[in-house]
């Protein structure tokens, strides 16, 4: 929907995804009509679907493959999200290692550090032209707290046993990169890319698509397990049921409590013009945002738009995900205000797209991928917003465990990790929106004490999130 968008004085496009512009129209695939059989059938066909197909056909291109999709490939977060396929993992290798141990986390981060890098080898090698951009990530510190915590951050990693991961920056070489308003320092990585996430969609499914495997849209799943997926049109009876529905997954009443979606929301400029990109460093492929706690996410496109993003939009009673959520002015004015913030000489430029999507979250923040050769069930994610990176891991992982192939990836953390449920509402509408508020409390009080959140402190404690 496209509406006149007073605050800018433009005309921007409400709910649908910058990403989508360069769609001439979405074409849909036929639904399943009949009942097939299959050796794989995968529900979701975002990247986690995807990515599980790629793999499995370029390990066995005998296998039978078909991806069951309600919308069209890539509606979810998968064509969504902030463009970011980031080693960002979501839960603090100091909990991986309480729960599993210090080897553990070291390899995942490193597993999580070559994903960013075999996205590119694989789009390359399938000929997949994504936007694919590698220059890595910088956090900005713009307030003490921040900066205190900057220097935490790459002393941290360096005494756990990943130097390098995070280089610090000072003012000048932050600036340098990203010229935003009251820098005082940062962080930089380099295991970032930044891609276009419905140019990869596309590509990967017509990849599939010429290599055997089917993907059927308007296709809604109404329920699977045992080796079949039920929908209005036929049952795929299948070797293997591989479940990829991400934030949707608690509308299977079985999965009601696997999966809280929480919502992140996001906006884009019209094209900035190039003298105005220079003057604020946003002549850049570098992904950025700054080390607030609530977080945010940004980059510049090919084409030199702007494209922001963050959390802070309410869990929804019982687990709701609609369309209408993926607008809320609300939060949009504060991201749109968050970017002003950053670059005052962006005030009142044109913005073209407001748009947002649920993200699935499980009860302790922390992605898994499995096989039950017993059910006939394989699953993969949630990734609490970072799985453009986290998912192309999880359908390698995949592709092992259904096809018998053993390699390290089958001994990370995420494989066969299991979170307990969330709560039961009432409890799970307070506890998650508490915990927003909370986020939101903590940068606040960083703001007012100049010193590191204890509030924020806390929250990490509790869920091992950070």
């Amino acid at each position: 929907m496209v509406v006149n968008d007073a605050r800018t004085g433009g005309h921007t496009s409400q709910g649908v995804p910058l990403w989508l512009d360069d769609r001439e129209t979405v074409t849909r695939r036929p639904a399943l009509a009949q009942n097939i059989t299959a050796d794989v059938a995968i529900v979701g066909a975002g990247f986690t679907g995807l990515w599980a197909a790629y793999y499995l056909l370029q390990e066995d291109p005998s296998l039978k493959v078909v991806l069951l999709e309600r919308e069209y490939a890539g509606f979810g977060a998968s064509g969504r999200n902030g463009g970011w396929c980031s080693a960002i993992f979501p839960v603090s290798l100091a909990r991986v290692e309480k729960l599993y141990d210090h080897q553990a986390a070291i390899e995942l981060q490193h597993a999580m550090n070559d994903t960013v890098a075999e996205v590119g080898r694989a789009t390359n090698a399938a000929g997949i032209d994504c936007d694919y951009s590698p220059e890595g990530f910088v956090s900005l510190a713009r307030t003490p707290a921040q900066l205190t915590r900057a220097h935490a951050t790459v002393a941290g990693a360096d005494a756990f046993g990943v130097p390098g991961q995070w280089k610090f920056l000072d003012k000048n070489a932050a600036t340098s990169i990203i010229n935003a308003d009251g820098v005082l320092g940062g962080v930089h990585t380099p295991h970032c890319a930044l891609l276009h996430p419905d140019k990869l969609v596309l590509g990967l499914a017509s990849w599939i698509e010429n290599h055997g495997g089917v993907i059927y849209e308007d296709t809604a799943v109404t329920d699977f397990g045992d080796g079949r997926a039920q929908t209005p049109g036929g049952t795929v009876t299948a070797g293997v049921v591989v479940r990829a529905t991400e934030a949707f997954t608690p509308e299977f009443p079985q999965y009601r409590r696997n999966v809280a979606p929480l919502y992140s929301l996001v906006v884009a400029t019209e094209p900035l013009p190039q003298d105005l990109r220079t003057r604020v460093g946003l002549d850049t492929r570098t992904a950025f945002n700054d080390m607030r706690n609530l977080r945010i996410y940004a980059q510049v496109t090919s084409e030199g738009r702007l494209v922001f993003g963050g959390r802070g939009a309410p869990y929804h009673f019982r687990s709701a995900v609609s369309p209408k959520f993926d607008v809320n002015t609300k939060i949009h004015d504060k991201i749109v205000s968050t970017m002003e913030d950053f670059f005052p000489s962006l005030a009142g430029v044109n913005i073209t797209h407001k748009w947002g999507g649920p993200l699935g979250v499980p009860r302790d923040w922390f992605p898994s991928v499995g096989y039950d050769r017993a059910s006939k069930m394989a699953w993969a994610g949630p990734y609490v917003g970072d799985g453009v990176a986290t998912s192309n891991l999880a359908g390698r992982v995949l592709r092992n465990l259904i096809t018998g192939t053993d390699d390290g990836l089958n001994r990370l953390p995420i494989v066969d990790h299991h979170s307990r449920k969330w709560e039961v509402e009432p409890f799970r509408w307070f506890g998650v929106n508490a915990g927003l508020q909370a986020a939101t409390a903590s940068d606040l009080e960083e703001r007012v004490t100049g010193k590191p959140s204890k509030i924020s402190a806390m929250l990490e404690k509790l869920t091992g999130a950070h």
